[in-house]
This record gives structure tokens, sequence and C-alpha cells, in this order.
């Protein structure tokens, strides 16, 4: 980058600091001031720290739909939205004009060619060959089999531990060790124990909060902006630097040590084997040439369903326990069913159900679709057309132009879900025969919408039964008062700083 095209950058947003510390009021509305050369951007810094519930504010005042303009000079204009006929059209109908494409794989550069972050004829086989697997009868005995051991070895030690003492402990950080090992024994078949009663300090698992974190920035502030704190490695971009190599660290190794498993033939025939099916995936989208990098390639895929298996998962676990927390009667509700749905007698503990018996949790799932109503673990989509287009709402929108729509606030709109839209009701997701209500993905996006909705929702709830029920039945959550809770402002909503909880045992186990 030349030094001098930055010149131009540092005075907008040296200017922009000035406009919001000495000219900037705050008006009786949420809409940003839009000022000479600086545009919307003092208003979005000054709210930056409350990012989701600056968007909603935004959006519900202006019937879902703001169009924000930046600064001059840094290609910032953007639309947001939360309308659902326009996230049908974006994400379903005129899907083909929306690719992830260039500038998305420029932000999220760090998770490779996964399946997150490409387009085309690599996504197609991505899709395919993981949808292929998970859908495979041996992958949901592997599923099953991981789940309950994380919970068995990892999960009950600690939480019993946490019992025994009477100590505080932050529920969020041990539902991300729970995932991230989960997910690393069922990817890499490695368990790295980071969920262990000493709370083990290992730089991958934590490299995915440093990543988040960075990755909205780059949604939203102009490119030259970040670009600039990576070349010179400070703030966030630092952070992100330092996880993208904790993950290379973690991840190559035992992607070697898999490789020399299968040369080796160590594996048993009867095995599921997640490796060769993707590299026979890798095989097919190089056409067979050896020039390529196959460690790279599996690098990238493992890491962006480690990415999706840790922290969608946790997050909403954590945000579903503390609201729990603030709604003693679900919890009581869901203690029921479990109790009547597995005919448990009273003082009998819970440990081990099957995957179709999970299915039977049906007020369990309704509570869980409640808490991503309210905080979808990814918040926001960001997209650009490739061709102009004009949107049910009547927006044109241009290539150059960012559309960033917000799933947070979808989850907060009456003419969605009515006058209670910010009550936890999981009645609302429970039809008159007592099964789970349908609710349209554009309406509902908290796992995306279209062809790129996400292919591991069943196997989230699975995994979020199995954990909420045990601790729901076997143990009691106790909130610490005096914390204040809000969603971090990242990519992932995850809970500011942490969930301050303390646990007492039901039951023995």
């Amino acid at each position: 980058m030349d030094v001098y095209s930055l010149i131009p950058v540092l005075i907008i947003l040296g200017f922009t600091y000035f406009t919001w510390f000495f000219i900037n009021r705050r008006s009786k509305n949420s809409e940003p001031r839009n000022w000479p050369l600086v545009g919307m951007l003092p208003g979005f810094i000054q709210n930056a720290h409350r990012i989701h519930e600056f968007f909603t504010d935004i959006l519900l005042e202006t019937g879902n739909n703001f169009e924000f303009y930046g600064p001059a000079l840094g290609n910032m204009n953007m639309l947001f939205t939360s309308d659902p006929a326009n996230v049908h059209h974006i994400l379903s109908r005129n899907f083909s004009n929306y690719p992830k494409g260039p500038e998305f794989r420029k932000i999220f550069e760090i998770l490779g060619n996964g399946i997150f972050n490409v387009d085309s004829e690599l996504w197609e086989i991505h899709r395919k060959i993981t949808m292929s697997l998970i859908s495979h009868a041996k992958f949901q005995i592997l599923l099953k089999k991981n789940v309950w051991d994380t919970v068995e070895k990892g999960l009950v030690p600690v939480l019993d531990a946490f019992a025994e003492r009477g100590t505080t402990f932050d529920l969020q950080d041990i539902f991300r060790r729970f995932t991230f090992d989960n997910i690393s024994k069922l990817l890499l078949d490695y368990d790295p124990k980071s969920l262990s009663i000493d709370l083990p300090h290992l730089p991958c698992e934590k490299g995915f909060n440093d990543m988040v974190d960075a990755l909205l920035y780059r949604h939203v502030l102009p490119e030259s902006y970040w670009q600039l704190q990576k070349k010179l490695n400070i703030g966030k971009e630092k952070n992100l630097s330092q996880a993208w190599e904790a993950f290379d660290q973690f991840i190559y190794p035992a992607i070697s040590q898999k490789q020399e498993k299968l040369l080796n033939k160590t594996n048993k025939d009867e095995d599921f084997d997640l490796f060769s099916d993707y590299i026979k995936a890798y095989n097919q989208w190089t056409n067979g040439d050896t020039s390529g990098n196959v460690q790279e390639f599996l690098r990238d895929t493992f890491l962006n369903l480690m990415f999706a298996g840790r922290d969608t998962t946790s997050t909403t676990l954590t945000w579903f326990f503390w609201l729990l927390t603030k709604n003693p009667l679900v919890e009581t509700k869901i203690k029921e069913e479990i109790e009547q749905q597995f005919h448990l007698e009273k003082g009998e503990n819970l440990k081990f159900f099957d995957i179709e018996e999970s299915r039977k949790l049906v007020y369990l799932h309704g509570a869980l679709c409640e808490a991503l109503r309210l905080f979808p673990p990814v918040s926001i989509e960001h997209k650009s057309p490739l061709e102009l287009d004009v949107l049910p709402s009547g927006h044109r929108v241009t290539p150059d132009m960012k559309i960033l729509i917000s799933f947070y606030t979808m989850g907060r709109m009456q003419t969605l879900w009515g006058e209670d839209c910010l009550e936890f009701k999981p009645e609302r997701w429970i039809s008159e025969r007592g099964a789970v209500k349908h609710v349209p993905s554009y309406q509902f996006p908290a796992f995306n919408a279209g062809p790129r909705t996400c292919i591991g929702k069943d196997m989230g709830f699975i995994q979020m039964k199995m954990v909420a029920a045990t601790i729901i039945y076997n143990y009691h959550i106790q909130l610490v008062e005096g914390q204040t809770i809000s969603p971090t402002a990242t990519v992932v909503i995850r809970m500011t700083n942490s969930l301050k909880v303390r646990v007492v045992k039901r039951v023995p186990l």
C-alpha cells in the first residue's frame, strides 16, 4: 500500500473524531446525522460498542431499511435491512446475483478456500461432500459418541468440581471449551482436552474469539483502515494475525498425524473417515492435479467447520442458559418434559439418550429456537450484488454497495413475532398438535436462508439438546447478580466479558 494514499484516510478519520467529540449531539431518534465529508461515520463510531442495538434502533424506526452514507472517499455507502422480503430476495430468489465475492473473501481471508468463503464450483463441492457426510448413518453414530464422551469426560467432571467447591465460574468459557473439544475430535480425530478441571489455556481455542472480534470491523470500516492496521501489525489485526498462527499450529500437525495413520492403515476398515472423503473432494476440485497443496485445502475445510461447530453452538447455549435464569418457569417445564419423555424416577439422573430420543424434547427445542431468535449467533450477513438490482423494498443496489442484513433485528420485530417479541416464550414454537412449528428461514434466519442455509442445523440441535438436557436435569445454574449482560460488537455475538454462575447438583451422578 502506497503511504501517500493513506493521507486522505487519516484526514477523514481525524475529522471524524473531531466531529464526534465536539459537534455531534445525540438526537432523540437513532438515525445518525449525515455530515459533510465524513458522512454518518461519527454516529457509527459513537455506537460501535453497541452495534447490534444501534442497527436495531435505526431499522425499527425507519421501516426495516436504512441507507447509510460513509465518508466521501471511503467507499462505505451501505444499506441496512431487516426486511423479510429483501432477505428472501437476496438469499433465495436472486441468490446467483449475491455471491460471496472477492470483497467478502478478502474480509474472511483467514478462512481460505473453506465452505463459508467460496462460490461456484468449489462451494458446490464443499456443500455436496459435507451434506453427504453428515447424513451418513455412521456419522450420526460418531456424533452421538463424541458428544456423550465429551459430556462424560469433560463437562460433568468440571461441573461437579465447581459444585463441590461452591465457586463461581464463566459458563460461556465452559461451553466454548466443550464445543471446541467436540468438533476437534469429530473432524480431526484429536482431543485437545481444553475442557479439563484446570481449564488450560490453548491458543487455538482462544483464537476464535480474536477472529470474530476483528471480522466485524473489517465489514464496516474502510478497507484502507484495517489494511493499515494489518501492515503495522497493531490493534485487532495483530490479534487476528496471532489467531491465524495459532490455528495453523493446531490444525496442520493434526492433519499430518491423521494422514500418517491413513498411510500406515492404522484406522480400522469400518471406521467412518472424513479425511478420505475430503481428500477425494480435493482431487475432484483439482482434477487430480498433484501440484496443489492438499494440506492447505484440508486446513481451510476443517477451520471453517470448526468455526461453525464451536462458535455458533457455544454462543447459543450461553444465551439459552442466561435466558433460563431469567425465566425459571421455562426451566421447570423443560425438566418436567425430560422426566416424562425418558420415564425418569425422582432422584434418578439423566445420562445418555440417542438422536431419535432427542426429537421427543419438543419444548426444549422451542426454548432453543427462542434463544436463537433473540440472539442469532451469526447476527449480520454481508452481501453485494454482481449486477444492479432493485430490492422488493424499492432500493436500488449497485455492485459497489454493501448490504448488511441484521438477523439480530429480525428477532425483535413486532411485525414478525407480535407485541411480545422481546419475551422468551418457547410456546410460540409449538403447534396445537404439540409439534415444532415451521417458520420460513427468511423470517427466522438464525441458520441463514436459501441455498446457503446451514447444513449443520440438525447436528447443532442434537448437540445442544444433549448438553442442555444433561445440565438442566442434573444441575441448577444460578446467575451471579450484578453482572452487565450485553452482546459483543462482533460477527458472532458472544456475551460481553463472561457469564458468571454457580452450579448446584440436583441428583448424584
